[in-house]
């Protein structure tokens, strides 16, 4: 495949220094990404320039990903309105740690362009102030680096030397594998091209070579909201951060003009196959097609096939109709994340071994239904369910009935859930 022809249709590029295609019909090139470890996992905002790796390997180019030990001691300004807090240097190693472990999810490294994965720490832990500034520094102008978007946008609120640095460093960073690795190329988003384009300056500067750019534009959903983010804050690569039902659940709620281009961006998907797809969306819209090809494919490439499976189970017991073998067969980490937004309430164990009546249950125990009262008419209506299975008034519960040896799940009619916690 041709890497510049994919990412044009696909709708990855935004721009690109001249000469990059006449570079890359000569053979296989070396380009890298640069990844900031301000957290021990990445977010799906990451995953473009993930993906931008992804398909370089498949043209057959040799990708290297940066875990930016040292730029992570800086901090990057770009698209920041603030400083950002600095991170020791025991978390930094263990951010880069389970970042690296999730970019080995995507990229092959073995064959003859095997991926690479590199840490700038390694390089720059030898450097000294003095060295750094009198060998780098003197190469670029503080008046070349006051045009830049990222330091231009921040002049009013103030910059600290710290951040200003920043471009510099990361420029080193692309100056350092040209010469060490023969890499002429470095990919990322939009808002990278100033600290991109200054390290092809470095190189220029430096070494008397020439390097090339190429950025992806930063994704903007339909409604103006920001992509990736939720009203929990980031989705994380990691389940741990976002259980894979919530990672499935983001992207099958995509509006229809979000999930067409996500196709293109976030799967592996040809032309033809998402086409298909949206002729079949086209046809009957409200079976959210695209939607589910989006979240099927996404899902079980950053997680895997049975986390698909549990994210589609634990969609089918809020959405659908299931029992509480369905419940019961659910992981108790997915079982909180989906009622994790539901009224709960606690409560000691002693309360249920002696066994509690359904009305009790429902009123003096978890608070659920204001009254007695209240809970007889919903018993008579039949619209009470504990566990996904319907109840009478005689019903009586006891630790017995618990799932995962501790919650109870109570429901009145389809859509209104409650969570006890028994400790």
């Amino acid at each position: 495949m041709d890497f510049i022809s994919e990412l044009e249709w696909r709708g990855m590029l935004h721009d690109m220094m001249p000469g990059l295609k006449e570079q890359l019909e000569q053979g296989s090139t070396a380009g890298y990404v640069g990844f900031d470890p301000t957290a021990d996992s990445l977010h799906i905002g990451n995953l473009v320039p993930v993906m931008l790796l992804v398909h370089w390997q498949r043209a057959g180019h040799k990708p290297i990903a940066l875990v930016g030990g040292a730029t992570g001691m800086v901090g990057d300004p770009s698209g920041k309105t603030a400083e950002r807090q600095l991170l020791d240097l025991d978390t930094l190693q263990a951010n880069l740690a389970g970042q690296q472990a999730q970019l080995e999810k995507f990229l092959d490294f073995t064959g003859d362009n095997a991926a690479e994965v590199v840490n700038n720490y390694d390089w720059f832990k030898e450097w000294n102030f003095l060295d750094f500034i009198r060998e780098v520094g003197k190469h670029i102008t503080v008046n070349y680096m006051m045009a830049k978007d990222s330091v231009k946008n921040r002049l009013e609120s103030g910059m600290s030397f710290t951040e200003f640095s920043y471009q510099l460093v990361q420029g080193y960073d692309f100056y350092h594998l040209w010469k060490e690795k023969r890499c002429l190329v470095q990919m990322g988003g939009s808002d990278q091209w100033g600290n991109i384009t200054t390290g092809t300056e470095l190189i220029r500067r430096m070494g008397g070579g020439s390097a090339f750019a190429v950025t992806a534009p930063l994704i903007k959903k339909a409604d103006g909201s920001k992509f990736g983010k939720s009203e929990g804050g980031n989705i994380w690569l990691d389940k741990k951060r976002t259980s894979a039902y919530q990672f499935y659940q983001y992207w099958i709620n995509a509006a229809d003009e979000d999930a067409a281009k996500y196709l293109r961006i976030f799967t592996l998907k040809t032309r033809e196959e998402i086409e298909a797809i949206e002729a079949e969306h086209a046809e009957n819209p409200g079976a959210r097609a695209m939607q589910k090809a989006l979240a099927a494919d996404v899902t079980t490439r950053v997680h895997s096939a049975e986390d698909l499976e549990t994210a589609l189970a634990a969609s089918e017991i809020l959405f659908g109709k299931s029992t509480r073998d369905h419940l019961r067969a659910l992981p108790e980490t997915e079982f909180l994340s989906v009622f994790s937004g539901v009224p709960q309430a606690r409560v000691s164990r002693s309360t249920l071994e002696s066994g509690v009546s359904v009305i009790d249950l429902l009123t003096d125990v978890s608070g659920f239904l204001p009254s007695k009262g209240e809970a007889r008419r919903a018993l008579k209506e039949n619209s009470i369910s504990v566990n996904k299975e319907k109840v009478g008034e005689e019903t009586v519960f006891s630790t017995e009935d618990l799932l995962n040896d501790r919650q109870l799940l109570l429901q009145r009619g389809k859509k209104k859930y409650f969570l006890l916690n028994v400790e």
